[in-house]
């Protein structure tokens, strides 16, 4: 890794957007920061991590954690790029980001856990915390997210979160190619009556 691109990193004004650290009972989510290289580099370089990603190439490099960095600093990732952190000890697990829709009105939700941390109800806690986010800051009727049909773990998380299915489509994938994708809704109204229930 160059110094000049770590440089570069420390150097990027902070975005000027409102993300606020988003905290759960056992994570934190925080803008990502050059601290979190190696981790990230670490976590994402693993074929069964990026084959059900769209933009996340496998090998996976230092350079390429470096230039999500700075992407994420610069507000490209969209409105708000989270760094998913443990509570106890800082560790990086994953991250995730909302951002305006390709199409169509309203916001979309993307996450990713790193392997070692699967199955331990880290990607619910996070999107949990992210959509809660999102519908308090914006006046957003909606949020959308969709996953790779095969990543029936995701459709876990999504489901638990109370999004409904509204079709399929075709996404490109780096690692997996050209791939069907479940899409979901969330629309305010029943996120709305899901904290009720909560209360």
């Amino acid at each position: 890794m160059s110094t000049e691109l770590l440089e570069e990193i420390r150097k990027r004004p902070p975005r000027t957007l409102d993300c606020p650290v988003l905290v759960t009972e056992r994570l934190v989510l925080r803008a990502p920061n050059v601290e979190d290289m190696d981790a990230i580099a670490d976590l994402a370089n693993n074929r069964n991590v990026s084959a059900m990603l769209q933009s996340v190439p496998f090998p996976f490099t230092r350079k390429h954690a470096a230039e999500y960095i700075l992407r994420s600093v610069a507000g490209e990732m969209g409105y708000c790029a989270y760094a998913i952190t443990k509570a106890e000890d800082g560790a990086f697990i994953g991250a995730c980001h909302i951002k305006d829709r390709e199409e169509g009105e309203g916001l979309s939700l993307r996450y990713w856990i790193g392997k070692p941390y699967w199955n331990k109800g880290y990607a619910t806690e996070a999107v949990g915390s992210l959509i809660d986010a999102a519908f308090r800051a914006t006046d957003i009727d909606a949020l959308y997210v969709s996953n790779f049909a095969a990543n029936k773990a995701s459709r876990r998380v999504i489901e638990k979160q109370g999004f409904e299915y509204i079709g399929t489509s075709e996404q490109n994938s780096l690692v997996s190619g050209l791939v069907i994708a479940d899409n979901y809704v969330l629309e305010r109204e029943k996120w709305i009556g899901q904290l009720s229930k909560c209360a």
